[in-house]
């Protein structure tokens, strides 16, 4: 028997919706599990952001280094 998208639910409760964060939103009716999902959230993409970081940089000291010679 294929399981159904609706077997995890207990109860018949509605999906959990996926964390999402708007710098400076209001968070005040958040629970303490919630900010600490937002907080894994940003974490991450701030893990994200520097390794594109890393990865331009690098990028541009090779290009800097090649037209300097």
């Amino acid at each position: 028997m294929a399981a159904r998208e609706d077997d995890d639910n207990i109860f018949g409760a509605p999906p959990r919706k996926k964390a999402t964060h708007e710098v400076g939103q209001t968070l005040d009716a958040l629970s303490v599990d919630e900010l600490d999902e937002r907080i894994a959230l940003l974490k991450e993409e701030i893990a994200r952001l520097e390794g594109a970081r890393g990865a331009k940089q690098a990028s541009r000291t090779a290009a800097d280094s090649f037209f300097k010679t």
